[in-house]
């Protein structure tokens, strides 16, 4: 077992909205965050997303015994030359002062149209500066937000609604705003849904304007009332989460879960989270990760900023200049694969690859007693003058943390990056931890390990396997679910993550496979098979299929035809007799499964549909050995045996024309 001591003890009293009430007592003048002019409100130009077009492949709290530590304590850092403040449109300032007083102007407007302490309000939306205004007002107001991926599909956002009881959800778009009102006549607590972002025409003006309108009739002291309700046992959020039953699991955070763990991260990782820091958002805040760093840089003085897009998410890299990013393993592969690419395309693979040969041995040298040798320290001078410092330029040219989570970044891509002066900070946690639990420090860096506990938190390994934890941190269960909240704890309290792994004997933990079946691509994205798999499973031709994509950049999946229904569905469609092995490659049922790969898509969002799939020969049986004698896939064996084939997925084969011969894989173009 091991366990890491808390650095901070946080009042019971206490709520999220404590950090920015003391923030804005302490220093109203210290920058909060910079607004993308791509999708800035309030700015003075009609500034649109289409300017920005480059694309990335790439008091005091008390300390045990009687020392303080103040929640944000800016230092110098490293300021702007007067050249980078001009690379494109300003990014607007927002104080800790002004930040505070448009989240009571807003708090209050919600008020206005009846919120109550308690009450759930759900925020669909891109990664945006409104999007942590609304999380702050909403805590202002003394009530819960519930976020909801904005790309997710009509089913889930009817579940979330109706599961959460929200009574408004706030959402970024028409688009969004069209999803919502399709459900609500199976919603009849929600009351209404407000748009972000004002009406093309002008007729209808945002719900941040509207809100603030309409709360000014609301007296500042209510306010002052209601963000001082939550304590730290209150629940703060309900983050859905996807469960192994394909319906999504409301994850329950408390105030305590969030502040605790917040304030002993910036205590504890200072280089990186207590105060002169910078970083952009571009992870959904909808997800947990997102969501935590930008309490943490909030609490440890960071200045924020967001972007939406990441088709554009190179420009505002540069235009912001972060010092530490956020990231999932995904992210990382991109910019190591357009690197890559860009150089060949300039002809100058051959010294791409030499570079990064010489950051990946630089790194695993600093792991040595000795040390990198002069002559390798030569070449990565050599390299960074002619690879790395384009690289970091890519990347606003100040970032030296990035935080990476959501699945295993491996070994290769961690040298790289600390090699080329980019540390990247892995560590481990999920949603019902909020975020993290364990994380490696810098200068205590084990590159293929997830780190160390956090202050506050316990892990130790099971009987079987199973990484098993303990803490402030861990959910107080999930939404109307006591089944599965049972089922997440053993009997003496540790929380189950259905995680295997190991812990060495320096106490950094390695996870080393999956017990569950909830697949995690490499872009950290949650999908459970089940419901896919289940849809898919609906079209007459289809017996079995498995989705995959657990590590890997996309969902897939593997299929096999049924052959009692083969005959039926060709005398149908007026097609002559064939054998499974014809059918495999006939172009009429390929089509034909196209479309129930469609259709099951349409239960899900864009990240967990499936993008490309393949028809195996014969079926599983229970004769030999894929299914249980319950008729249950055993999902194991076939990933071990037919991992040829799921590797096949993962190869670009767009470029080909595809034909009956073509390995009868089916590429799905997602728009």
């Amino acid at each position: 077992m091991t366990s890491e001591q808390l650095l901070l003890n946080v009042p019971q009293h206490l709520g999220i909205d404590a950090i920015l009430r003391h923030r804005a007592a302490t220093e109203p003048e210290a920058i909060l965050a910079e607004v993308n002019p791509a999708v800035d409100l309030n700015a003075s130009t009609g500034t649109t997303a289409g300017a920005f077009t480059n694309a990335l492949e790439s008091g005091a709290l008390t300390r045990k015994g009687r020392r303080t530590i103040k929640l944000a304590a800016p230092k110098g850092g490293k300021s702007l030359k007067k050249s980078d403040s001009d690379r494109g449109p300003k990014w607007r300032k927002v104080t800790v002062g002004d930040f505070n007083q448009e989240v009571i102007a807003v708090a209050k407007g919600l008020v206005a149209n009846g919120v109550n302490p308690g009450d759930k309000i759900g925020i669909m939306s891109r990664t945006r500066y409104e999007w942590t205004l609304l999380d702050f007002a909403i805590w202002a107001a003394g009530a819960v937000p519930v976020p909801i991926y904005e790309t997710s599909s009509a089913d889930q956002v009817e579940w979330i609604v109706t599961n959460a009881d929200l009574k408004f959800v706030i959402v970024e778009n028409e688009s969004n705003a069209i999803t919502v009102n399709s459900i609500r006549y199976r919603a009849p607590k929600l009351e209404d849904v407000k748009i972000i972002e004002p009406s093309v025409d002008g007729t209808r003006p945002g719900a941040i304007a509207t809100l603030k309108q309409q709360g000014a009739r609301i007296d500042d002291a209510h306010i002052e009332t209601t963000r001082q309700l939550a304590t730290n046992d209150d629940l703060a959020t309900i983050i859905y989460t996807s469960g192994t039953t394909g319906r999504p699991k409301g994850v329950e955070l408390t105030h305590g879960n969030f502040i605790g763990l917040t304030l002993n991260t910036v205590a504890h990782v200072p280089e990186v989270f207590n105060g002169g820091g910078r970083v952009v958002l571009f992870l959904p805040l909808a997800h947990v990760f997102a969501r935590f760093v930008q309490v943490v840089a909030i609490a440890g003085g960071s200045v924020l900023g967001h972007s939406p897009d990441v088709k554009n998410l190179t420009t505002d890299l540069m235009a912001f200049r972060p010092t530490y990013l956020l990231g999932v393993p995904r992210i990382f592969e991109k910019v190591y694969s357009g690197a890559e690419q860009s150089s060949a395309a300039e002809k100058a693979r051959g010294y791409f690859h030499w570079a990064a040969r010489v950051a990946i041995a630089y790194s695993r040298a600093l792991d040595t007693e000795r040390g990198p040798s002069a002559w390798l320290k030569f070449q990565r001078v050599f390299a960074d003058g002619l690879v790395f410092s384009k690289l970091r330029d890519k990347l606003g040219g100040q970032v030296t943390f990035a935080v990476s989570g959501g699945g295993p970044l491996g070994e290769r891509l961690g040298h790289f990056y600390r090699g080329l002066g980019l540390n990247i900070i892995e560590g481990y946690g999920l949603t019902e931890t909020t975020a993290p639990t364990s994380v490696n420090r810098p200068g205590h860096t084990k590159i293929g390990s997830v780190g160390k506990m956090l202050p506050g938190t316990q892990a130790k390994v099971g009987d079987d396997g199973e990484i098993l934890l303990k803490g402030a941190h861990i959910f107080r269960g999930y939404h109307k679910n006591e089944e599965a909240t049972k089922e997440a704890f053993t009997p003496d309290g540790w929380f189950r993550t259905g995680d295997l792994g190991k812990i060495d004997d320096d106490g950094y933990i390695h996870i080393t496979g999956r017990k569950k079946e909830i697949i995690v691509t490499s872009g950290g994205k949650n999908v459970a098979p089940a419901q896919l798999e289940d849809r898919v499973r609906s079209h007459p031709l289809v017996s079995q299929a498995v989705v995959v994509g657990d590590n890997r950049p996309f969902i897939g999946a593997l299929l096999t035809l049924d052959t009692e229904a083969l005959p039926g569905w060709l005398t149908m469609h007026n097609k002559p007799e064939m054998t499974v092995a014809e059918a495999m490659t006939d172009a009429d049922v390929i089509e034909s499964l196209d479309k129930a790969i469609n259709r099951a898509n349409e239960a899900v969002s864009k990240a967990e549909s499936i993008r490309k799939w393949h028809i195996l020969p014969g079926d599983f049986t229970i004769e030999n050995g894929y299914l249980t004698p319950s008729m249950k896939v055993r999902r194991a064996e076939v990933l071990r045996d037919f991992a040829a084939d799921v590797d096949a997925l993962y190869v670009d084969t767009r470029a080909t024309a595809k034909t009956a011969a073509n390995a009868n894989a089916t590429y799905l173009p997602v728009a």
